[in-house]
């Protein structure tokens, strides 16, 4: 297996959703876990909020075509909380969502992430703000998130902040544990030989 991809920069457009304490069962609904493969879980993203705000007459950020096809994603508090499910960023991702900024982030949503190579970097209550109400202002805008600089550039300019360990993971292609795990394939192979419980198998 090949190294995973070196992430330094991602840019596009972006999409601004408020709210504190979003969890992964308001990302990807507990329906939606009985897939095999993770293939079609983009389109189910806030699938139930998207449906409830249709009925209201309002639009969801997802479905607000202002913001066309966005690579990133503005949020707030404790994003990503509730339930460990890898579903929740895999939808992310798999509905266009290369990064996300926001104020803080659950622990094991922030850890998903990074084994997909989805950056998450965070700003103070006040430059979300300022970051969400930019982006809704200008919807069509460009944004560049660079990761060794940890800022975001775009209608506002914002100094971030991500963690060192997997800021160095991202930044030397070493953020997917199963991709390194099978680049010294061999290694594992002479321990394994050496433990009585898997000989034979």
């Amino acid at each position: 297996m090949e190294q995973s991809a070196i992430i330094k920069q991602v840019s596009g457009g972006a999409i601004p959703l408020h709210g504190n304490d979003i969890d992964t069962d308001r990302i990807i609904p507990a329906r939606f876990l009985r897939c095999v493969v993770f293939d079609g879980l983009g389109e189910h993203a806030f699938e139930d909020d998207r449906k409830g705000l249709r009925e209201a007459g309002r639009v969801h950020p997802f479905d607000d075509t202002a913001y066309g096809e966005a690579s990133l994603l503005f949020v707030n508090k404790n994003f990503g909380c509730g339930s460990s499910r890898e579903h929740a960023p895999q939808a992310l991702m798999r509905w266009g969502i290369k990064a996300i900024v926001g104020e803080s982030f659950a622990e094991i949503f922030f850890g998903n992430c990074v084994s997909l190579g989805i950056p998450c970097l965070t700003a103070s209550e006040k430059d979300m703000e300022q970051i969400q109400a930019a982006s809704e202002a200008n919807p069509s805008a460009a944004w560049k998130l660079d990761l060794e600089s940890e800022t975001l550039e775009g209608p506002v300019t914002m100094h971030l902040s991500l963690p060192p360990g997997p800021k160095s993971q991202f930044l030397s292609g070493t953020w997917n544990a199963l991709s390194e795990l099978s680049r010294d394939y061999s290694e594992v192979e002479a321990v394994a030989q050496k433990l009585p419980y898997v000989s034979g198998w």
